[in-house]
């Protein structure tokens, strides 16, 4: 069982790819059906965000563990225009091609740890983490 998939990232189809061998990692290390809808749909959110400003990319994910509990990591880097004022892009309702303002807050929301850099002209770089909850 492999514990780190790597998807490059540049079309909508990527993004499904994505979204589905995400979720088939997670389900690896035991996370329950809404963690696996939770983790997918973070992972469709950010890696969309790539195909729409970066154009390319990539997403890394992997199980992790600390302090006896398992997650999933999912990092998302691109080498795309980069985001210019964060504070604004991680505001519920700002988006920055007309759509609904979902992506970043949404999935900062749905993650237990959210973490994004981002230099204009270099790129983004988004990494997040969701542990299991014990049953």
């Amino acid at each position: 069982m492999a514990d780190e998939i790597r998807i490059p990232i540049g079309s909508d189809a990527d993004v499904v790819t994505a979204r589905r061998r995400g979720r088939e990692l997670a389900a690896q290390a035991g996370f329950s059906a809404s963690e696996l809808t939770i983790i997918a749909t973070a992972i469709s959110e950010i890696a969309r965000n790539i195909v729409m400003f970066a154009s390319r990319g990539e997403i890394l994910v992997s199980l992790v563990g600390e302090d006896g509990r398992e997650g999933v990591t999912v990092v998302a880097r691109d080498a795309g225009p980069g985001i210019p004022d964060l504070e604004q892009a991680l505001r519920d309702g700002y988006s920055g091609y007309g759509g609904m303002g979902l992506g970043l807050p949404g999935s900062r929301r749905l993650m237990d740890e959210f973490e994004i850099t981002s230099e204009v002209g270099k790129g983004t770089t988004v990494t997040m983490t969701k542990w299991r909850r014990e049953a």
